[in-house]
Formats: C-alpha cells, sequence, structure tokens
C-alpha cells in the first residue's frame, strides 16, 4: 500500500495514473489519529482505554479473517490502483507482525530506532496479490495473537517504554497499539465501507 517514514498505513490510495495498475504509495502521517477522531472509519483511536486494546485488536482481527475466508472477490481489486481484500489483508497481517516486533523492541531496548518500512515494497516482494486467502487468514490469525498476548502480558509501566520511527516520531507502547488499531480498523473501512467495525461487537 503505502510507504513511509515508518508505520504510517491507513490510506485512500487513488491510482497513479488511469493507466497504473500499482496502488499508489502514501506518504502521508497519520499519527493524528492518535489526538482526532479519524471521519473515515470513525474511529478515535486516542481515546481507547489501553486496556480495551487487545480485545479490540484481537476482533479486528477475527474481522479479517472472516473476509479473508468467505469474501467471494477476495483477490479482485475494485479498481487497478486500489489493492484487493486479499493484499489489504496480507498487509494487515504484517502489521500484526511487525508492531509485535516493536514493541518488544520497546520493552527490551531503550528507546529503540526502528528501520523504515516501505509498505508498497513489502507488497510486490510478499507477492501479496498472489498469496492464498486461507493461508494468510491463519498467519493474520496467529499473528495477531501473538500480538494480543504480548499486549497482555505487559505490566502497566511498560506501557510507557518508548520507541522512535525512523524519521523521529516517538511512540509509547500505549501509543503505538493505539495506532495500531486505528491502521487495521481503517483497513476494514477501506474494504467495507463500514465506519469503526468493531465497535458494533460485543467485547469480551
Amino acid at each position: 500500500m503505502n510507504s513511509e517514514p515508518d508505520t504510517r498505513e491507513p490510506d485512500t490510495r487513488e491510482p497513479d495514473t488511469p493507466e497504473s495498475d500499482t496502488p499508489e504509495s502514501d506518504i502521508k502521517d497519520w499519527t493524528w489519529t492518535l489526538t482526532r477522531r479519524c471521519e473515515q472509519c470513525g474511529l478515535s483511536a486516542g481515546e481507547i482505554p489501553v486496556d480495551e486494546v487487545p480485545e479490540r485488536a484481537f476482533v479486528a482481527a477475527e474481522e479479517w479473517v472472516a473476509i479473508l475466508r468467505s469474501s467471494p472477490a477476495v483477490g479482485a481489486r475494485p479498481t487497478p490502483g486500489v489493492w484487493s481484500p486479499l493484499e489489504y489483508g496480507a498487509h494487515v497481517r504484517d502489521v500484526y507482525r511487525l508492531f509485535d516486533q516493536r514493541i518488544a523492541a520497546m520493552v527490551t531496548e531503550q528507546v529503540p530506532t526502528f528501520a523504515n518500512w516501505d509498505q508498497g515494497e513489502a507488497a510486490v516482494v510478499g507477492r501479496y496479490a498472489e498469496l492464498d486467502s486461507d493461508v494468510v487468514a491463519a498467519e493474520l490469525e496467529t499473528a495477531a495473537v501473538a500480538f494480543v498476548d504480548r499486549l497482555r502480558s505487559l505490566e502497566p509501566r511498560q506501557r510507557e517504554r518508548r520507541g522512535r520511527r525512523s524519521d523521529g516520531r516517538e511512540f509509547t507502547v500505549a501509543s503505538l497499539s493505539r495506532y495500531l488499531l486505528h491502521d487495521v480498523i481503517h483497513h476494514l473501512w477501506d474494504v467495507t465501507g463500514q465506519p469503526d467495525a468493531t465497535t458494533s461487537l460485543e467485547l469480551g
């Protein structure tokens, strides 16, 4: 999807040109979603109690698993320059994996700086469009469970551990986990058009 100095994932992509079949990289900074409601997906990520983030992240992952396993057009792009549900799902899988790794580093290292993640390049190198949707669903679920388990294992003081994106933007564990939550929910909106999909589901 996007290429950014680090983890700016959510997007509303348009084709680079009418002839392009590669989604345009999104280099916008989405950290504002930690302080303001996202008018597109409807989530106010910064207002989510930190204790609710693990469960909401898990519920969002289960929504993704259902889409990947049941969508009749899971591999079809709505337009040439916009990812298919399969490609979005592969990206979300990688987001759970990456954020789990970053939070692990934040807990064990002193303010680590994260390497840049070029998400557009990851989609090309990882051949997102050619993947098996059932395999991606299983991998996404596994990655989400690992991420959620890590969050639940943290002591309250560890939520304030810090890390930096390659552009210098600083996060705490708490803010980075909320940032992930917006990302995966925003991409549900990208695919379904339903604002803040997980708010309609009972938590816990």
